[in-house]
């Protein structure tokens, strides 16, 4: 069996007109899951949040922090470490994973207006209620659920440990 080439999975909505984004979605199955991140340095706490978030729906689409958003987010000058390229071409090797969509904004509420999907999701470290994506999914009738935060996994604190030479 011959696998698709990763970049397939990989959408630049940034660079496509509204119709040609409807094209591509349009080949995913129904209902579709959103949600978003930077996923810097993925780690097992990312897996595990985005296999769950896969299992609510029938396609999960990833939208990932390009590199400028990712800047904005203030989590340091030296990131993100891994180029929007790279990160989004892991998150495209996951099995859980049918789609990944680069944003530059700091919220991806353009993005998820015109996607409109069923279900936004977020790690359990978010409170909904409190998101402007939440507010955006629930006017065409989404929903917006928070998923089960693995506790003692996240990039920063990874990332401090290796520049401590701490052992994991």
């Amino acid at each position: 069996m011959t696998l698709p080439p990763l970049a397939s999975k990989i959408l630049d909505p940034r660079r496509w007109t509204d119709e040609a984004l409807q094209q591509a979605l349009a080949l995913l199955p129904r209902p579709w899951i959103f949600t978003n991140g930077v996923f810097d340095v993925l780690h097992r706490g990312h897996v595990s949040y985005l296999h769950a978030a896969r299992a609510l729906g029938a396609s999960l689409i990833v939208a990932l922090n390009s590199d400028a958003s990712a800047r904005g987010l203030g989590k340091g000058p030296d990131r993100p470490l891994n180029r929007e390229e790279d990160r989004a071409l892991v998150l495209a090797g996951l099995a859980a994973v049918d789609a990944v969509m680069l944003f530059d904004e700091p919220r991806p509420c353009d993005l998820l207006a015109r996607v409109r999907p069923a279900l936004y999701v977020k790690g359990g470290d978010y409170d909904m209620e409190t998101l402007a994506e939440t507010r955006l999914v629930r006017s065409w009738g989404g929903e917006a659920r928070a998923i089960p935060f693995v506790d003692g996994f996240s990039t920063t604190s990874l990332v401090q440990r290796i520049r401590q030479g701490g052992a994991t």
